[in-house]
């Protein structure tokens, strides 16, 4: 008879699947229409959360080589 422990190949915890790269989180008001005009760009299968935070990134090294 064979069991689960006979097939074990390691014994430390591994993760599973990707590492987290965007774990803060904060609500953003909009004037109203932006989020349309932000759709109206989006590229095929693009998200929209994926839009923002990528330019936001951008206006941040802006603002830093700024300094």
């Amino acid at each position: 008879m064979h069991g689960l422990a006979e097939n074990v190949v390691s014994d430390t915890r591994q993760g599973v699947g990707r590492p987290k790269i965007n774990e803060e989180q904060t609500p953003g008001r909009f004037r109203a229409g932006t989020m349309a005009r932000i759709d109206a760009v989006l590229a095929d299968k693009e998200k929209r959360s994926d839009f923002i935070r990528e330019a936001v990134e951008r206006e941040l090294e802006r603002r830093e080589k700024e300094r």
